[in-house]
């Protein structure tokens, strides 16, 4: 790798996957940017993935993940800002390669003045709670139409502080997978591979939907579908160019990546959709573009465009099938596919990042020494990693939740809807 690239590509890694360290200068334009793009990220929860799965269910139950959606987006919020932002993102002392400490606990000692390299401490912090809503918002999907709120909501609370925030220190705070290289831009592993294997496990633990896989359980609005899926590809710019954290070229080139990788997963979908059943799907349409924006995630500042766009093509392809053999196949009632398209898109991503992010390929180049095989035994290390953690601790706090509380609702429950069962309202009143 030359010096130079090499310089950029160091500059760029310390900047996101270091511990917090206090600049002297403002920088007004990066600022601007991250502010921007905190609201992108947001904008993707709310209203966009709350759409998007609230047209995927059915009638009976719209409400249901609109108010999950909403509630585990405020709940975050107040964990992120109590415990999750200080021992994800600060440095722990002996501790720091597994977590970090307590310095900011209900974000003490942030204020007007106060940065992170050069942006405000607040808004570094605002960014990164963004991040973590979408995560645990992500898992509403693979449980809907049939687990209970109370339990949702509390499982969200303790994930977050259980896996979600340990995994962020390891790659984005100074843990120890950073120390080993683990190269992930925008969330592959922190946000989608956690979330997906957790959505997996969930699935599998609360058990299909009453009907599944005999009964089609059809969407009940795929215009409403579709508007959240549009608001997701908007946003996630903010997902993706954001985490540059500078308004510079990186940031631009994760946008540029981010865009590419989407439009050719989601044409990759069409395809496989009139290949296999003779017709253009619009749901294939948007799924394989929510794909291509999970596989991008954990590369999209180091990939060439060149690279963005066939790594869509692999996405398209694999989250596809993903879907056939977890449904048909294994008999898994992921209720909206969160594992399959999320976290293979997002494990699928990470892997990629190793080969498409090598200089010789047009990337920014890659931080192990050994070359693409070096960083792909790291990579490997990380998605072990990520997939043992967040698969043991969430089958542990699931399996403790319903021997507990109960997670899933009541059969009567499940068949009138879970609006009127679980919030005593109706999405529609025609």
């Amino acid at each position: 790798m030359g010096i130079a690239m090499k310089t950029i590509l160091l500059t760029l890694l310390a900047s996101l996957f270091s511990p917090i360290a206090v600049a002297e200068q403002l920088n007004s334009a990066d600022t601007a940017w991250i502010l921007t793009s905190t609201g992108l990220v947001l904008f993707m929860t709310l209203p966009g993935l709350a759409l998007f799965y609230a047209g995927l269910v059915r009638t009976k139950n719209v409400l249901s993940v609109i108010m999950a959606c909403f509630a585990v987006t405020s709940l975050v919020s107040v964990v992120w800002a109590a415990f999750g932002y200080t021992l994800a993102l600060t440095d722990g002392g002996d501790w720091n390669s597994f977590i970090g400490g307590f310095s900011k606990s209900f974000l003490v000692g942030i204020d007007a003045d106060q940065l992170v390299g050069n942006l405000p401490e607040s808004v570094f912090s605002m960014y990164h709670m963004t991040f973590a809503i979408f995560a645990p918002a992500l898992i509403i999907g693979s449980l809907a139409e049939r687990i209970r709120f109370f339990p949702l909501f509390i499982f969200c609370a303790i994930w977050e502080i259980l896996v979600y925030v340990p995994i962020c220190h390891w790659i984005w705070g100074g843990g120890w997978l950073a120390e080993m290289g683990v190269m992930d831009f925008a969330g592959g592993l922190v946000v989608h591979g956690s979330a997906g294997i957790t959505a997996l496990i969930g699935a599998m633990i609360i058990g299909p939907r009453k009907g599944f896989p005999h009964t089609p359980l059809m969407p009940h609005n795929l215009t409403m579908t579709a508007t959240g899926a549009g608001i997701l590809w908007v946003g996630w710019h903010g997902f993706s160019a954001g985490s540059a954290l500078m308004a510079n070229g990186a940031a631009g080139m994760a946008m540029l990546a981010t865009h590419l990788c989407a439009s050719s997963a989601s044409i990759t979908w069409i395809i496989l959709d009139w290949l296999r059943f003779g017709k253009a799907s619009v749901l294939g349409c948007m799924t394989g573009m929510v794909a291509g924006l999970g596989v991008i995630a954990g590369g999209a500042g180091f990939i060439s465009p060149s690279g963005a766009l066939l790594l869509g093509i692999v996405a398209g392809v694999c989250c596809f099938y993903s879907i056939i053999f977890i449904k048909q196949m294994l008999k898994i009632d992921d209720a909206l596919d969160v594992f399959p398209v999320h976290g293979v898109s997002g494990i699928l991503g990470i892997l990629a990042t190793a080969v498409f992010a090598d200089e010789a390929l047009g990337g920014m180049g890659i931080i192990n020494e050994d070359g693409i095989l070096g960083q792909l035994s790291v990579q490997l290390i990380g998605i072990l990693a990520t997939i043992a953690w967040s698969g043991v601790i969430s089958y542990l706090l699931f399996k403790l939740l319903d021997k507990t509380v109960g997670l899933r609702v009541a059969e009567d429950d499940e068949v009138s809807g879970l609006d009127i069962a679980l919030h005593d309202q109706q999405g529609y009143n025609l």
